[in-house]
């Protein structure tokens, strides 16, 4: 028997918790089970597995998020630069609203458990590198001065926004107890390095008395 949409809401919603709470290597069936208020049998006769239970709930959280911030038509229709700061502000904005599912994506990704590293690879690797290369085709609307090369200039622009990813995780370990101005002062940082990669940071003029 299928389980309702709105009882798979519940199921999931609770799942989440438990394992943005203990991880997923500390996380039992017992655990899920009692936080969904259900059976382990009835988890299990419609997830199967611990492991696809916990892929099923990853796919949700990047569903919902994607849903959230619609990539997709920002990507389609904004300036590049434009583009960086809107998907972060909605991204991380999403994510304080709704911790547990950024505690499951953080962990998935950046705590990847030994035993999914092959799976996730396998799973979402593809999906990252097709979102680079949107991004990739985006930045090729971008007018660059002469002389600069594009897929420099594009690898550059990778390594800031990895750079502040990183910074961004470390920041928002306690995600629950951030406040949206704290979010406000990041982003603002991002968007200033953006700046000066568009606009340069030396002078067009000489100082011939130097």
């Amino acid at each position: 028997m299928p389980v309702r949409l709105y009882e798979r809401e519940k199921v999931l919603r609770a799942c989440i918790s438990v394992f943005a709470s203990n991880g997923y290597k500390n996380t039992s069936t017992g655990m899920l089970a009692e936080a969904a208020g259900t059976s382990k049998a009835l988890i299990f006769h419609h997830f199967t597995s611990k492991k696809k239970l916990y892929f099923s709930l990853l796919d949700h959280c990047i569903e919902k998020l994607s849903s959230k911030i619609r990539a997709d038509y920002i990507l389609d229709n904004e300036d590049f630069f434009e583009a960086i700061d809107t998907i972060s502000h909605l991204k991380l904005n999403y994510f304080r609203k709704h911790a547990n599912e950024y505690k499951l994506v953080y962990e998935a990704f950046y705590l990847m458990p030994d035993e999914l590293k092959e799976d996730i690879e396998l799973k979402y690797g593809h999906a990252i590198a097709l979102r680079y290369q949107e991004w990739e085709r985006l930045f090729e609307k971008v007018q660059l001065r002469e002389g600069v090369q594009r897929k420099q200039a594009f690898e550059l622009i990778k390594i800031t926004l990895e750079h502040f990813q990183r910074k961004f995780i470390e920041e928002l370990k306690d995600i629950d107890n951030i406040e949206e101005e704290c979010l406000d002062v990041m982003l603002d940082e991002m968007k200033s390095f953006c700046c000066m990669i568009r606009h340069g940071i030396a002078s067009d003029t000489t100082d011939t008395n130097a």
